[in-house]
């Protein structure tokens, strides 16, 4: 679709490069740079009238980027967009969608309302919803969730003999249970106690008529990798096969992912909404087609 321009902010140009692929659509030339005081430049180089405009931006660490995509978006459509889509395969800010503590900042909120002013519409991959059911609690704009269990229950069929799907803790249960009913196979999911940012209990059902199995631990984001490493260390001492650990965003602060391959681990396998040498499970096919039809929604 020759009328559809993406824009890569920086660090997203592979993604950019196998989407654009897929829906035949034009990578547009930008520049995003700073001055000397640190202030966002912004210039938009490639024709972008009656056209719809394309921003692809995992939100990883997000606070460096969000100025760029305002500024970007802002100028694509003062030079005649039609619309401005952001695509962020890995949403931030999901975590704060409740006070806590007297005085805490509805973050989740905020941002869902700053960014319905900034784009037209977002697309993003399995967004980590906690206490709202759907974006649209928080986004006054079109927005749409892809779903990575399709591309991950034909990975594990692929690649795993004789799997048991492993969801970390009751908030996994129901794609657990989605992803273990598409391979055919049985699912257990354990107990999470969660002390600190730091410090994860898990509690594991009985295992032993499981230990043929090769376990395939399945959970959405792995940050410090404290809820695998756990559940790693559980399996094991329950006599389990070496796990499959599988993760849907790849955050891996610190030196997570390093500790996660040094626990006993088989593999490490994550989806590509967060560029990552774990990458191993293609997600573009169905976001291509979501943008597209999104697109074709808007215009």
């Amino acid at each position: 679709m020759k009328d559809i321009v993406c824009f890569s902010l920086p660090g997203n140009e592979i993604l950019t490069e196998q989407l654009s692929i897929k829906m035949d659509a034009n990578i547009g030339n930008h520049i995003v740079s700073k001055f000397p005081d640190q202030e966002t430049y912004v210039r938009v180089v490639t024709d972008v009238q009656d056209k719809a405009v394309v921003l692809i931006c995992t939100l990883y660490e997000p606070n460096e980027k969000i100025l760029p995509i305002y500024f970007l978006s802002r100028t694509a459509k003062s030079l005649g967009a039609k619309k401005v889509l952001l695509v962020a395969p890995y949403l931030a800010y999901m975590r704060q969608d409740k006070e806590f503590h007297k005085g805490e900042g509805l973050t989740s909120q905020y941002f869902g309302e700053l960014m319905s002013t900034v784009v037209d519409a977002i697309i993003t991959i399995d967004p980590h919803l906690h206490r709202i059911t759907s974006l649209s609690e928080h986004y006054r704009i079109p927005n749409a969730v892809v779903r990575s269990g399709v591309e991950i229950s034909r990975w594990i069929k692929d690649y795993i003999n004789n799997p048991i799907i492993i969801g970390p803790d009751t908030e996994s249960k129901q794609w657990v249970s989605d992803i273990a009913r598409a391979v055919g196979v049985p699912h257990v999911v354990l107990g999470k106690i969660r002390h600190s940012a730091n410090k994860v209990e898990i509690r594991l059902p009985e295992m032993v008529r499981y230990k043929n199995k090769v376990p395939v631990v399945v959970d959405d984001i792995i940050s410090t990798a404290h809820t695998m490493i756990e559940t790693v260390k559980h399996l094991k001492r329950a006599g389990m096969k070496p796990p499959v650990c599988i993760g849907i965003h790849a955050i891996f602060s610190g030196s997570s992912y390093q500790e996660l391959l040094d626990c006993g681990v088989h593999s490490v396998v994550t989806c590509n909404t967060v560029r990552h040498p774990s990458n191993a499970i293609d997600l573009t096919n169905i976001l291509a087609s979501q943008i597209t039809e999104m697109i074709s929604n808007l215009t």
